[in-house]
């Protein structure tokens, strides 16, 4: 009994197989992954994406190399807003709403949390960016 539930235990313990997804070639940082550009590969790599629909569409955030596991780190959502773009800030609490021209200080997408310059005041401001490309001061 003793050697069974110690074969047992050793055969939890070992990696499991499975597919992960890996470049076909080189994508550098920005580009926008399309289902040409990745391979399935067997391999034991721990938060490494299995999932086509997890990368096609992304933007991959580090440059990623053929053969290399892809994490869900290393890709996100396209940025909507690059550094130095022109956006329209806006400014709402109850019934205040202001909204004038910025430029961005930064890149991102839907959701994350930019500084940006206030063109009229030149002062910095930190908001996070909408659907609609403008950021939402806080």
């Amino acid at each position: 009994m003793k050697r069974v539930f110690l074969s047992l235990l050793l055969c939890l313990a070992m990696p499991a197989w499975a597919e992960i997804l890996v470049p076909a070639r080189t994508i550098r940082a920005k580009q926008i992954i399309s289902a040409e550009d990745v391979v399935l590969k067997t391999a034991t790599v721990d938060g490494a994406i299995a999932d086509l629909a997890d990368v096609v569409g992304q933007e991959a955030r580090v440059a990623l190399y053929p053969g290399r596991p892809i994490r869900f780190g290393d890709v996100g959502p396209p940025a909507i807003i690059g550094r130095n773009d022109l956006v329209t800030l806006i400014f709402d609490r109850g019934g205040l709403s202001i909204s004038t021209e910025g430029r961005a200080l930064g890149r991102g997408s839907e959701g994350d949390v930019i500084r940006a310059m206030n063109l009229t005041s030149r002062s910095t401001v930190t908001g996070r960016i909408r659907s609609d490309g403008a950021i939402e001061v806080h």
